[in-house]
């Protein structure tokens, strides 16, 4: 079978206009509230921990999916893109990083309090084309801090959550309300086994505390035989 022969140069285009540069901004300037700067950045690197370079990860970057409207755009707590492997990406454009987010999180803030912009968010991830959307509000009652949206049949619908636990159906373990850091109220993942995902300084700790134990209990034994 003949194959097409590869140019060796690039020719020479001529376009019957200039282009239009469109513009996809990759910051905005908007105060956040310091509690949810910890819970947002610990849910980072908590994702970022679990899934490893081979998954992207990101956090406030502005997410677009229309090449045309930059208008068209979400800037998700945490979001997550299965299989596509983690880079230092400005912005999250479909078209040229992988595709849509597997998963995103919105931790709520004051500005989210309005029902009328959550409902505006929520067009807006349906339109994205988004598989999984968490919302996590830690000034909820409890028992009604997490809410969770699936895409099923193309229709972007709330599902049914009992209680401060829902599984993530992206990730294949849970979400869990958990302290984190200094707040007393965060969302956090736990495995099937009960085990609570770990951020690395976390991870760190916790060897540090199984070393002392291993120590402690060998100084016991020694001195029980002396």
């Amino acid at each position: 079978m003949a194959h097409l022969p590869l140019p060796r140069t690039q020719p020479e285009l001529r376009y019957v206009r200039s282009p239009v540069p469109v513009v996809f901004p990759d910051s905005a300037l908007e105060p956040e509230h310091k509690s949810h700067l910890l819970l947002r950045t610990f849910l980072f690197r908590l994702l970022r921990a679990a899934l490893g370079p081979e998954h992207s990860v990101g956090s406030e970057q502005f997410v677009y999916w229309n090449a045309r409207d930059p208008k068209r755009a979400l800037s998700p707590d945490a979001f997550v893109k299965l299989h596509v492997r983690d880079t230092a990406f400005p912005t999250w454009k479909t078209w040229e990083n992988g595709g849509v987010p597997d998963l995103a999180v919105e931790i709520l803030s004051p500005s989210d309090a309005d029902g009328g912009t959550w409902a505006a968010k929520l067009e807006r991830y349906s339109e994205l084309g988004i598989r999984e959307l968490v919302r996590f509000d830690r000034t909820a009652p409890e028992g009604q801090r997490i809410r969770v949206w699936d895409r099923v049949r193309e229709d972007l619908i709330e599902r049914i959550v009992g209680g401060d636990r829902a599984p993530c159906l992206t990730l294949g373990v849970d979400w869990i309300v958990r302290p984190v850091e200094t707040e007393e109220i965060g969302l956090r993942l736990i495995d099937g086994e009960d085990r609570l995902l770990l951020v690395p300084e976390e991870s760190e700790r916790a060897l540090r505390r199984e070393a002392e134990a291993r120590i402690s209990a060998l100084e016991e034994q020694l001195s029980r035989r002396s």
